[in-house]
């Protein structure tokens, strides 16, 4: 679990040109709007572009210091927020984030720890029992894994491990009721 801290870079799923539909103003009121994900823990954020040209699929930077294309973070969204070309792009997203980061990702199978005394936050991926569990636990005790295919290679039952934590980083953004949030922020 994670301490609340903000997003340094965020990817662009969509880009609302006129602002939202339903913004009752008049147009030419509205401002623009980018709606992202960020990289680091996976919030979801409208930015205020500035009036440069922004791509879809873009990174880019919204921290504290001079921001090249973004005018102001807005605010921050929920999954029900989104809109529909955002809600198809943000899986693809999730996954270049997780490939781009690999090894942050990977660390989590070396580090992972008990929850509770009855709940291992291996056992929160998607696919993870007790007898999965365990094995993971023996194998990294041997060697850490150092990669996403050093993990499939070495536990057979997990062909994927990357896919399990897209899964679940995408069930933790669909569902605000999620208990136990391991790679997304509240």
């Amino acid at each position: 679990m994670r301490a609340e801290k903000k997003e340094i870079y965020a990817v662009v799923l969509d880009i609302l040109q006129k602002g939202h539909a339903d913004d009752p103003r008049p147009v030419y009121k509205r401002e623009p709007l980018v709606q992202a994900v960020g990289v680091e823990q996976f919030k979801l954020l409208e930015l205020v572009p500035k009036p440069v040209p922004i791509q879809s699929h873009e990174t880019l930077y919204i921290g504290d210091d001079e921001r090249q294309k973004v005018e102001r973070v807005k605010r921050r969204i929920g999954y029900e927020d989104l809109t529909p070309t955002a809600r198809v792009e943000l899986p693809f997203m999730v996954e270049q984030i997780v490939r781009e980061h690999e090894g942050r990702f990977v660390d989590f199978f070396n580090k992972a720890i008990s929850v509770t005394p009855k709940l291992h936050m291996l056992h929160l991926l998607p696919g993870i029992g007790r007898k999965l569990m365990w094995e993971i636990l023996e194998e990294r005790e041997k060697k850490p894994f150092l990669s996403f295919a050093d993990i499939s290679q070495r536990i057979k039952a997990i062909p994927h491990p990357d896919r399990m934590i897209i899964n679940r980083i995408l069930e933790e953004l669909q569902d605000p009721e999620t208990k136990y949030r391991v790679f997304t922020a509240r």
